[in-house]
């Protein structure tokens, strides 16, 4: 390998909540990492860790195994591990400062380090460069972060997490300013944009300038007029679809009798676990199991207490939070769909309709438009001077999010592209530009 300043590559890298994905940009044009898995190539890194024990010379060890590998090990496996997602909404938290899984205690920074180092190694292998230095996105607020105290825990955490993965320095850029180094690169004109990247834990907007006109000037502090954010997106969506379809087919709304009183069957907070699909493991304790047992006692539907029972103790998160993506991305292209849920003995099929969908994210809905309007009147923009709006992430595909900004801006001025990869690609983009203007 080389040494000195040669070593250093343009790498961009998007660790988000669900999906990741890396970069590397050469002379303006980006590659793009790409993991192989029983499905095919993809550019697309689950964000998943997957943790089981294993025996070697008669001793228990525990192995892990990350991205598209860890959910073919957890599907594969007779004994089921631990199969962990969506650790990036854990990084403001204080009160998660670790975990122990399978009898070994982790920090936090521990779990996401794995994640990095393998995409750190593949990248390594596949661009035949070491990666040692990289561009990395970050959401404009961390979901679940209050106040600045707790943007500034959860960034130090994340870049903590790069150094255990063996990263000997990243610089951070806001996640939408990335995507919008994507959008740029197809322009050659210079455009007012505003960008909109919907993760799975964060929807963030920034407006800025961007254009060949604005690189070649050079850019300045006052091209970025304003950036903001709100802490859901795909996860609060699949929530919704849990707590309103699935949850009460599982038992949520049924009663039992309790000496002389009528109940509810099982405790709220089970429910609310089912919610958040890595949450599910949880529940796979004697004392739960023990509670959902005498649930099914005393119920007047203890079909459907079995059914909840048989998807905690078989571990189901996973396959659950399939069903869920299938339906959300099956009402995206159809007014009316099919909530499919069949593992075993448990068949859960129930008829859906947009129009139900849009009305259970209602509050959300509101929740980002109001952060979109937000950002227009804090940066004192009127959106019929924005030349376009360029959206990114998986939940930019509901047409009740689209029609957020087709509403503000017109369904002309509405570009998607690259849903999954477009923040990678700019952060590669902009990992370039900044070590040209070093040189």
């Amino acid at each position: 390998m080389k040494s000195g300043h040669e070593q250093l590559s343009a790498i961009g890298i998007d660790f988000g909540t669900t999906n990741s994905s890396l970069a590397l940009a050469t002379g303006g044009a980006v590659e793009l990492a790409r993991f192989s898995s029983a499905g095919g190539n993809t550019e697309s890194f689950r964000s998943v860790l997957y943790l089981a024990q294993h025996k070697i010379a008669g001793r228990r060890h525990v192995q892990s195994w990350t991205g598209p590998w860890a959910i073919e090990q957890y599907l594969e496996a007779e004994h089921k591990g631990r199969l962990i997602q969506s650790l990036k909404s854990y990084l403001p938290s204080r009160l998660l400062t670790g975990t122990e899984v399978l009898g070994r205690h982790y920090t936090l920074e521990d779990l996401i380090s794995r994640m990095l180092a393998d995409l750190r190694l593949h990248a390594e292998r596949q661009f035949g460069v070491p990666v040692r230095h990289a561009t990395v996105g970050r959401p404009v607020r961390f979901a679940g972060a209050e106040n600045a105290a707790d943007e500034a825990y959860a960034l130090g955490r994340l870049r903590h997490a790069f150094a255990l993965a063996g990263y000997e320095q990243v610089e951070f850029e806001m996640e939408p300013v990335a995507a919008a180094y994507a959008y740029e690169s197809t322009l050659d004109h210079d455009e007012l944009i505003m960008i909109g990247d919907f993760g799975g834990g964060t929807s963030d907007f920034s407006l800025l300038h961007v254009g060949p006109g604005v690189r070649g000037r050079g850019r300045r502090a006052g091209d970025l007029l304003g950036n903001s954010g709100v802490g859901l997106a795909g996860d609060a969506f699949d929530a919704r679809i849990v707590r309103k379809l699935v949850s009460p087919a599982l038992g949520a709304d049924s009663m039992a009798r309790s000496g002389k009183k009528i109940l509810p069957a099982v405790p709220a907070w089970i429910y609310a676990n089912l919610e958040r699909w890595h949450y599910l493991s949880f529940l796979r304790t004697r004392a739960v199991m023990e509670s959902l047992k005498s649930a099914r006692a005393r119920t007047f539907e203890p079909e459907k207490i079995e059914a909840l029972i048989m998807l905690v103790d078989e571990d189901m998160g996973y396959q659950l939070h399939q069903s869920v993506q299938r339906l959300k991305f099956e009402l995206s292209r159809s007014e009316r769909a099919e909530f499919r849920f069949q593992e075993g003995a448990l068949d859960l099929r129930m008829a859906v309709t947009r129009a139900e969908f849009e009305s259970w994210i209602r509050d959300e809905l509101e929740k980002i438009a109001q952060c979109v309007d937000g950002l227009l009147a804090a940066s004192g923009v009127d959106a019929r001077v924005v030349d376009r709006v360029f959206l990114t992430g998986g939940t930019s595909f509901v047409p009740a999010v689209r029609r957020i900004f087709e509403t503000r801006f017109g369904r002309e001025r509405v570009r998607t592209g690259n849903e999954f990869t477009s923040v990678a690609s700019g952060l590669a983009l902009r990992a370039e530009e900044t070590m040209a203007l070093r040189e």
